[in-house]
């Protein structure tokens, strides 16, 4: 499945028409760690979220085929940024009928997963000597109120998912420490609990005439299907579940942990991998004894 020149997703099925697809991403984030093990844990770049979870649905389907049930593999690009990867492939889709995708739960059904607003501003001024500021404008200082405003803003709550929560993630400007900025930018995520129409309004009028707002990328929050009789837990977190509509009603599932994934000591437990090739395999011949 070609995405972009030389970025491709990877699908493998035995069926036209797989009733059960096993998904998760195949992209990864900084820091560029080096891969390491021991007794207990995988450590690298990309271990929990999400190359521990390919291994774990690979050997589950596996497995499965040996029984006579037959689940298609979709390994796809861009999670990380953009869901590209998804979105691409969402035009393909096989008729599935449920899909199985992988993110760091610990092995617990996700029962919904907070979608993302990302948000860039754009704040200019007038460049002017240090010395003299009466005569510049700083963008920087514009910018520096314009997040105040942001940071002070009630957001909503949910009352069972939780709050949505706001993260400043980058911040650039100005030129030298003796020039007064013309231009200074920064880049947000929000992490949604709900419909997003009333935020970015609320974003909009808080910033005001501040810095320019533009709104470069929403993925909405989603409820889940929840197997009964498994352990389950509300992902603060997006996935590419959003954009893979026409895969199947999907379920979230995958071993390690959340909190480890993007840093520079990630690192998936074998156990709990261990643990989701059972997992896997159990809610697949379920949802396949329901097919």
């Amino acid at each position: 499945m070609p995405v972009q020149a030389g970025r491709f997703n990877v699908y493998a099925t035995r069926q036209a028409r797989p009733d059960i697809v096993f998904s998760t991403h195949m992209d990864t984030v900084p820091p560029f760690i080096p891969s390491s093990e021991d007794g207990e844990k995988v450590y690298g770049r990309g271990s929990c979220d999400a190359k521990g979870i390919i291994a774990a649905q690979i050997a589950a389907a596996e497995r499965l085929r040996a029984e006579g049930i037959h689940p298609a593999l979709l390994f796809l690009v861009g999670e990380e940024r953009d869901s590209l990867g998804a979105r691409m492939a969402n035009g393909q889709s096989p008729g599935s009928r449920f899909l199985i995708n992988g993110e760091p739960t610990e092995n617990r059904v996700a029962v919904a997963s907070k979608g993302a607003l990302r948000v860039n501003l754009t704040a200019r001024g007038r460049m002017a000597h240090s010395a003299y500021p009466e005569l510049g404008d700083s963008a920087i200082d514009k910018l520096v109120e314009a997040l105040h405003r942001l940071r002070s803003m009630m957001l909503p709550v949910h009352q069972e998912i939780g709050p949505t929560t706001m993260n400043i993630g980058i911040i650039e400007g100005g030129r030298a420490t003796n020039v007064i900025s013309d231009l200074a930018t920064a880049q947000l995520l929000y992490r949604l609990v709900g419909p997003a129409h009333e935020l970015r309004q609320q974003i909009a009028e808080e910033v005001g005439t501040l810095a320019e707002v533009e709104f470069v990328l929403e993925i909405p929050f989603v409820k889940l299907r929840a197997p009964a009789g498994l352990p389950t837990m509300v992902a603060a977190f997006t996935t590419d579940i959003p954009a893979l509509g026409n895969w199947g009603e999907p379920v979230l599932l995958g071993p390690g942990s959340i909190h480890v994934a993007h840093t520079e000591g990630e690192y998936i437990s074998k156990q709990q991998l261990a643990e989701a090739i059972e997992l896997y395999c159990a809610v697949a011949r379920r949802l396949h004894a329901q097919g």
